[in-house]
């Protein structure tokens, strides 16, 4: 099926989660397999089109205006191999769509912090997941991968090295991705969830948090989102109208307790949703946003959090966010067979989202930054901003220029 702009569904296929500039594509195909994404690409080609490709639609930073869309949520299949603790993931899965799938055998995969994300367009980012400390990158686990390259052919990308390379945290530069087979891990529960603190009564939060992280073992996955809550009747009582540090908490093993102390020591959390939950549940610890918006963010990785006193407080002119997820552990190795993810000496990456670009701008300016991680940073980069995501740029262009000579493929971040 091939939807035009005067086709019904045609609004409802190209929108996705971020709504501040959405495709604007000439067609779209909705696809629900590989021969469709081969035919939807050689479309492109024989009509000299160039090509955008969405899952969920969060990552999206410019929107294509004319071309291919081709829009993957109907191709979302998820087959697990409980015996070989795998799981082969279609191209719109998302990760609700992956743990459903594995929950059942007590499996997890490296899944991420918002259940709604689409699997692949993460993982093909680099994928900084719930587990990241102890298993690294979900890029890092990835066994098979299946992609369109540019021309309309279908191939096995591990059977050429340099591809899979690529792909593995290169995004979607290279073609466009059918499927790929990761690893799962024996996680049926999680120790979880998040302590809500007001900034104003607790402001050593961040603080402790940060100092807290510095020696907690690699099972210990956290961040710290810092931001002014609405004071509307939709939030909870207990944080409406206040500026709140929510410690974002995910631990394996059994001294998830023992491990917090610390931070449980800074006093009484206005919310307080730590404990073991099963891991199909673990898309709570975050308790990220599930309404569509129109948002905007940068991300800058650091090797320490020695400004965190240049942070605005909640005298901030404009509703924002700011994200820290404390890195190192395993993301700091080398997978067996390696890939295009940089900057793995990096300590923490902090995002700032909000609508007011010169917020961002503000509140990033103290920081020393020593690269950027692409899959939160939800806006249109240049070149040499995507370049500082990267330890090995010149390969990455060298490749796009073999798989992709006509620049036919519309990236979230164009190599």
């Amino acid at each position: 099926m091939m939807l035009t702009t005067t086709s019904k569904q045609y609004d409802e296929a190209r929108l996705g989660f971020q709504r501040r500039d959405p495709h604007r594509p000439e067609v779209i195909f909705p696809v629900t397999s590989a021969d469709e994404v081969q035919d939807a690409v050689r479309y492109a080609v024989d009509n000299d089109l160039r090509i955008a490709v969405q899952a969920s639609g969060h990552g999206v930073t410019e929107g294509i205006d004319g071309g291919v869309l081709i829009a993957t949520g109907g191709f979302n299949g998820v087959t697990v191999d409980a015996e070989r603790r795998t799981a082969w993931i279609e191209a719109g899965a998302t990760w609700r769509d992956v743990v459903a799938a594995t929950a059942p055998y007590g499996l997890a995969p490296l899944s991420g912090s918002y259940p709604g994300v689409g699997a692949i367009p993460y993982t093909l980012g680099g994928g900084l997941g719930l587990m990241a400390r102890r298993y690294g990158y979900a890029a890092d686990h990835v066994r098979r991968i299946e992609v369109v390259t540019a021309d309309g052919v279908r191939r096995n990308a591990e059977e050429d090295p340099d591809l899979f390379w690529a792909l593995r945290g290169g995004g979607g530069n290279f073609g466009v991705v059918t499927g790929i087979e990761v690893e799962l891990f024996d996680v049926p529960t999680i120790f979880g969830g998040s302590l809500y603190f007001d900034l104003a009564e607790y402001p050593e939060a961040p603080e402790v948090w940060r100092e807290w992280t510095r020696s907690v073992p690699e099972e210990v996955t956290s961040a710290i989102a810092i931001l002014p809550v609405p004071d509307i009747p939709q939030v909870p009582e207990p944080v409406r109208g206040k500026y709140i540090g929510q410690l974002q908490l995910a631990i394996l093993g059994d001294r998830g307790e023992e491990l917090i102390a610390p931070l449980r020591a800074i006093g009484t959390p206005a919310i307080d949703t730590v404990g073991v939950m099963p891991y199909a549940d673990s898309g709570q610890i975050f308790a990220e946003p599930e309404r569509p918006d129109a948002y905007s963010s940068r991300n800058v990785l650091l090797d320490d959090l020695d400004a965190l006193k240049t942070l605005p407080g909640p005298a901030a002119e404009q509703m924002h966010v700011i994200a820290i997820r404390h890195l190192g552990g395993a993301l700091a190795r080398q997978p067996e067979v390696p890939n295009a993810v940089g900057h793995r000496d990096a300590a923490y990456s902090l995002t700032v989202i909000t609508t007011d670009t010169q917020l961002q701008r503000k509140i990033l300016a103290p920081w020393s930054a020593v690269g950027r991680f692409l899959n939160f940073s939800y806006d249109k980069l240049t070149p040499e901003e995507i370049a500082e995501a990267y330890d090995d740029y010149d390969r990455l262009l060298e490749l796009r220029r073999r798989y992709d000579p006509d620049r036919r493929l519309w990236a979230n971040h164009q190599i």
